[in-house]
């Protein structure tokens, strides 16, 4: 048995966690603790959202579980630090849980984006503006360069989470680029997991969502990938590991 433990802020669409490991099969099992604090999509906040104090509640949360690796499932939480400011929440979040792989939502992206060889993406973010382009940033830092950016401006989780599924289509359609190699849809509050093959198929390109490319870091993390047809373009073939900075 794999167990790939997850630390998500507040309540919003947690339940993607538990439709990820049904589609996995029985020898994976995906664990989720919460940790609790503003659900504001704002920069002060954020940063006292992935704070080492937190993110160590968060950890010893899911000590029980006895987890292979951990992510911190939180995309803005963790990219407002910036690349090394990001690199240095995971590092400090795997000493706070005995020192297994650890890593974010942020790093996820990347490196799912470098699986399957993305170098143009167009961003459809839930955030403001002055919080998506730190998103933007990051992904650059990694190598990917943003063709389009939208911001739909809402300021909570909360928000995010009461999207339809007709509203989450609808954002990603609205905000693909033709030069885009695939959409990126940054938010653990978004529901995403179930929309994924419609949004494929209507886009006609790769689409990457945060709570999708989480469980798969996770799944990294711990060597455990698994090829889950439903879960978009990033499930559908074993990816050779992607190098990492540190964990």
């Amino acid at each position: 048995m794999t167990t790939v433990g997850f630390i998500y802020p507040d309540h919003a669409a947690e339940d993607d966690y538990p439709l990820a490991e049904n589609l996995l099969g029985a020898d994976v099992r995906l664990a989720v603790e919460h940790i609790y604090g503003t659900d504001l999509h704002a920069v002060a906040e954020l940063l006292d959202l992935g704070s080492p104090q937190r993110l160590a509640e968060g950890a010893e949360l899911l000590a029980p579980h006895r987890p292979d690796a951990i992510v911190w499932a939180c995309t803005s939480g963790s990219f407002v630090y910036g690349p090394e400011g990001a690199a240095e929440q995971v590092e400090k979040l795997s000493k706070a849980a005995g020192g297994i792989p650890a890593s974010s939502t942020s790093f996820a992206f990347v490196r799912a984006a470098a699986a399957l060889g993305l170098r143009r993406v167009a961003v459809a973010a839930s955030y403001p503006d002055d919080v998506a382009r730190l998103f933007v940033d990051f992904l650059a830092a990694g190598g990917v360069e943003v063709v389009s950016m939208s911001s739909a401006d809402i300021d909570t989780a909360a928000e995010v989470g009461r999207l339809t599924p007709q509203a989450v289509l609808d954002l990603a359609r609205k905000h693909d680029h033709p030069d885009a190699d695939a959409v990126l849809i940054p938010d653990t509050a978004m529901r995403t997991l179930a929309l994924l093959g419609d949004i494929e198929e209507h886009l006609g390109k790769p689409v990457l969502t945060a709570n999708q490319v989480t469980v798969w870091e996770g799944l990294r993390l711990a060597g455990a990938g698994r090829v889950v047809e439903s879960l978009g373009a990033l499930f559908r073939t074993l990816s050779a590991p992607v190098p990492s900075r540190g964990r």
